[in-house]
């Protein structure tokens, strides 16, 4: 499988909690094992909630931003479930 086909970008700006956790859950579960998704969100309150649910869940997580109101949260997952 390619890199590209590994990746995948979730858009929930706009949205407040609890939508970009619930969100950023589902879509992991579609994402390969070793797979990265970036949460792009405008929801400052909803950075720390994505940040504490990847490393609870045991994935690498890296959070920028935010550069025009927007943060960009990367997520690795790995064999943990999510």
């Amino acid at each position: 499988m390619s890199e590209a086909a590994n990746a995948s970008t979730l858009d929930v700006r706009g949205l407040n909690c609890p939508l970009p956790l619930l969100k950023t859950k589902k879509a992991l579960l579609s994402l390969p094992v070793g797979g990265l998704l970036t949460v792009l969100t405008t929801d400052t309150d909803s950075v720390p909630d994505l940040r504490a649910f990847a490393q609870s869940a045991g994935y690498a997580v890296a959070v920028t931003g935010p550069e025009e109101g927007v943060y960009r949260v990367a997520i690795a997952r790995t064999e943990g479930p999510a």
